[in-house]
Parts: C-alpha cells; sequence; structure tokens
C-alpha cells in the first residue's frame, strides 16, 4: 500500500488490557483468545457529515415505518429528526459484546478507516502486516473482522497472520450454535452453517482444516468442515427436508390454537433489548434472561391474562440484529412465521440506548423481509430504570393514546399499562358491556362469569344475580340466555 494512501487511512489501535501491543497479555483462563479487526468505510458525504451506505438503509426504513413527513403551516416540509448511527467505535463494541457471547477472551482490537474496502485483503496489505504483529504479540488464536469477508480475502488475510480469520456472519452463526437446544433450533443452525460454508469449499482456509474446537467450527451438525460439496449439498436437503417436517408440525399446532378465539402477540426486537425479561414480567415462564447476545434462540409461547379476563399467547422470538445474516433469516423462517402470524406484534426497544432509533431501524429491515413490517405493532420502550429517576418517573406516568408503552421489565413497573393497552388493540374475542340476569342456582354459569369477564355491578333480587360486566364474546355466546341488554 502507497504511502500517499496509509496518509488518507487513520487506524486506531487497542488493547483490552491497555497492554503495550508488544506485550503478550498472559492466558486468564482456557477461552480462546480473540484480536477484533473493525473497518469503517466512508462512502457518501453530505453536508452533513459522512453517512454509510447501511446505515443510510436503515435510516430509510425508519423513516419509512414513522409514516410521511408532515407540512408546516409555512407550507414547508418539516425535517425529520436525525436518526442516530451506528459509527465504527460502537460498531466494533458490538462485535466485542458478540465475541465475549462466543465465549472468547478479546485480547486486542484494531479500528482501520478507509475511503473503501481493499478487494483483496477488506483493509489493504500494510494495516495486514500491523495486524499481523499485533495478534502475535498479544499470542490471539483468532482473528474476528466485524466485516463480511468473501472466500478469498478470508485466504489472502490468513496467509499474512498465520492465524484463523472469522467474519461477523461465522461468529453469528457460531453464537446461534452454542443456544441451540431444541432439535428444531439446532437444524435450523445447521442449516444456515451448510449454506455459509458451500461457496467456501474451493481453496479452503485455515479455519476449513480445523474439525472441531474453537469458535467458528462447533455446530450441532454432523457435517465435518472437510467434506465435499456433493455431501453438503445432500445434508442441506436432508435437513431442510427435516425443517419442512418442523414446519408442517407447527402449521397444525397453529390451526388447533386459531381455531379457539385466542390471539398471539409476538415479541421482537434488537438483541439484547430485554424481550425475555419482559416476557418473564408478564408469563412467570422462567425463560432465559441473559445479557449476552442470543441467549434466547428457540421461540417459547406461554399464556397472559389481559385486564378483560381474555388469554392471549405471548411468544418470544429471537432478537435481531445489525446486517443479520440472510442465511439466518432463511433457515428460522419457521420459527419466526409466529411473527408473520400473529395479531398485535410488540416491538421491543432499549430505552437507555443511544442507538435505540437505530437498532429500531434495523429490526425494520427484518420485519420487512418477513413481509410482516405492516402488522398491528405496539411500540415497548424498556429498560427506563436505566434513565434519570425524574425522566423515567414522566415517561412511566403517561397513559397518552400513543402507540408506544414505557416499561422496566426487570423492575416490573409500567406493565399493567402495558396489558391494558394490548387489551384495548386486541381485536379477537371482541369485549362487550351487557347486563344479565342470572338464577343464582345457575352455579356453572356464575361461576363462568366470575372467571371471564370484567364485572361492575352485582344486585342480589328475587333468587337471580343481576350484572353489568364486559364480557368476551365467546362467553356471550355460551350465557346468551340470561342477557337483558
Amino acid at each position: 500500500m502507497g504511502s500517499s494512501h496509509r496518509k488518507k487511512s487513520r487506524d486506531v489501535a487497542r488493547s483490552s488490557h491497555r497492554a503495550p501491543l508488544g506485550t503478550v497479555v498472559a492466558r486468564a483462563d482456557d477461552r480462546e483468545r480473540a484480536f477484533l479487526v473493525g473497518l469503517d468505510v466512508r462512502t457518501r458525504r453530505t453536508g452533513v457529515g459522512t453517512v454509510t451506505a447501511q446505515a443510510s438503509a436503515a435510516r430509510d426504513a425508519a423513516q419509512m415505518s414513522a409514516g410521511p413527513s408532515k407540512t408546516r403551516k409555512d407550507g414547508a416540509t418539516a425535517v425529520k429528526p436525525t436518526i442516530p448511527e451506528f459509527d465504527a467505535d460502537e460498531s466494533l463494541a458490538e462485535l466485542r459484546t458478540l465475541a465475549e457471547s462466543a465465549g472468547a477472551n478479546v485480547v486486542g482490537e484494531i479500528l482501520q478507516r478507509r475511503d473503501r474496502p481493499d478487494p483483496a485483503t477488506l483493509i489493504g496489505a500494510g494495516k495486514l502486516e500491523e495486524i499481523a504483529g499485533a495478534s502475535a504479540s498479544t499470542d490471539a488464536d483468532v482473528l474476528l473482522f466485524d466485516h463480511d469477508l468473501s472466500p478469498s480475502q478470508q485466504r489472502n488475510i490468513e496467509k499474512i497472520v498465520k492465524r484463523r480469520v472469522i467474519d461477523r456472519t461465522q461468529l453469528i452463526l457460531d453464537i446461534f450454535a452454542r443456544h441451540a437446544r431444541t432439535r428444531e433450533g439446532q437444524l435450523q443452525v445447521e442449516l444456515a452453517q451448510l449454506q455459509y460454508m458451500m461457496p467456501r469449499l474451493a481453496g479452503r482456509g485455515v479455519e476449513m482444516s480445523q474439525l472441531g474446537g474453537g469458535i467458528g467450527t462447533r455446530g450441532p451438525g454432523e457435517t465435518q468442515l472437510e467434506t465435499d460439496r456433493r455431501k453438503i449439498a445432500r445434508r442441506v436437503r436432508h435437513v431442510e427436508q427435516q425443517l419442512e417436517n418442523v414446519r408442517r408440525i407447527r402449521a397444525q399446532q397453529r390451526q388447533r390454537r386459531e381455531s379457539a378465539p385466542v390471539a398471539t402477540v409476538a415479541l421482537v426486537g434488537y438483541t439484547n433489548a430485554g424481550k425475555s425479561t419482559l416476557f418473564n414480567a408478564l408469563t412467570r415462564a422462567g425463560v432465559l434472561s441473559s445479557s449476552k447476545m442470543f441467549a434466547t434462540l428457540d421461540p417459547t409461547i406461554r399464556a397472559v391474562n389481559l385486564p378483560s379476563k381474555r388469554k392471549v399467547l405471548l411468544s418470544d422470538t429471537v432478537g435481531f440484529i445489525r446486517n443479520l445474516p440472510h442465511t439466518l433469516v432463511s433457515a428460522f423462517r419457521a420459527t419466526l412465521e409466529e411473527v408473520q402470524r400473529a395479531s398485535l406484534i410488540l416491538h421491543v426497544s432499549d430505552a437507555s440506548s443511544r442507538l435505540s432509533a437505530e437498532q429500531d431501524a434495523q429490526v425494520e429491515i427484518v420485519l420487512k423481509e418477513l413481509d410482516a413490517e405492516k402488522k398491528l405493532r405496539l411500540r415497548v420502550m424498556n429498560k427506563v430504570d436505566l434513565l434519570d429517576e425524574e425522566v423515567a418517573a414522566s415517561l412511566l406516568a403517561a397513559r397518552d393514546a400513543t402507540n408506544t408503552v414505557y416499561v422496566s421489565a426487570i423492575e416490573g413497573t409500567g406493565l399493567d399499562v402495558l396489558l391494558d393497552r394490548i387489551d384495548k388493540m386486541i381485536e379477537e374475542d371482541r369485549i362487550s358491556r351487557i347486563h344479565l340476569r342470572v338464577p343464582q342456582k345457575e352455579g356453572k354459569t356464575l361461576a363462568l362469569l366470575e372467571a371471564r369477564a370484567r364485572i361492575y355491578s352485582r344486585k342480589y333480587t328475587d333468587g337471580a344475580v343481576e350484572l353489568e360486566a364486559d364480557v368476551p364474546e365467546s362467553v356471550v355466546r355460551r350465557v346468551k340466555s340470561y342477557v337483558t341488554g
């Protein structure tokens, strides 16, 4: 790389232990030692700064979901507030969290800034030589790139650094493999891994010579990484057939659920937004909730009682992430069908994050890919307990008619408002206010109303009970002989 080009490229080198690059950080445990490599590519310049292509697409998606721009009284179009974008440092911080979720010990990191990616090595040969020295000085086992690498780029990098190289997609696939518990989840991860592996068989790199152990090499499937294309294609067909059987069984289960007037509410959101914590708070299900990314992989469905005493089924789903690999979206389509068929989507966001708007925009991209972007939706801003106390109190006290509810799932605050808002938005088994006169001897009918209706008044006259109640349509049909108005 020429000296003039190096002048244009600014880089940031850091070590997680703040040790000099020439110092070998002692091994504290048996975890793999990972060295992170980030790339900040500036693709378009505007009057207010530089904008990356991915951030631009995400902001466009968010603005489309927000609706059309409003026109002021003077005839000018009001400008929407700028959505903060992931900058290179925050993107690298997210990669660090991903690496830790994969079980790695991050020993160093380098951020390279360039006008455009290098087609051969992504970051340039000169910078790669520097990274080779830095990773050797920290005794790193693997280099994790915050970018997708082509097969040729991966091979070229490995020839220089003499270490395994894992890109962002392969790292995410590895985390999914760690967290898959059910047979369905394992099949979905294996399919995504096989589809990722297929174009990388020719001229296998360092990671393809590993038969197991380490980030990017583990997986629930039976396929060894040394298999040929024909064997992988055969395995792909077999896994797809098994997933089709899973999809058929899931469709049958859904059909049985839909035969009863019970609505399904799906939780979606950026990974680590607190979906599983909220799910546990609403259902007391005891689902694993963790600060690690993609702690929830296998879907869970539980019943929730609403204030009207109707029941809805709440579905917890896998978290989304920026640049979520398309192979994962395709492989998990059977699981994500719960989102497509839901009556209401609860979009959970991290209210304490500066990047919540950008994360929401990334969720919009995935929902659009699932053809679910037009579904009835309620925005749930979680983690308000991490905000300033006065700000959190004012948000929790707001009970307006907007499509946003503020909660703290971990503290249980704001959940009554959330349940009330869900109750008002659900159309299945509609509620109607009726008056009834039920003989006192009809104990089963009175017990049914007590369990399934919200009773506002009760009066005993001449051996009967006169009631005023909000009653679901399914119950009204069973007690219609006692309805007086």
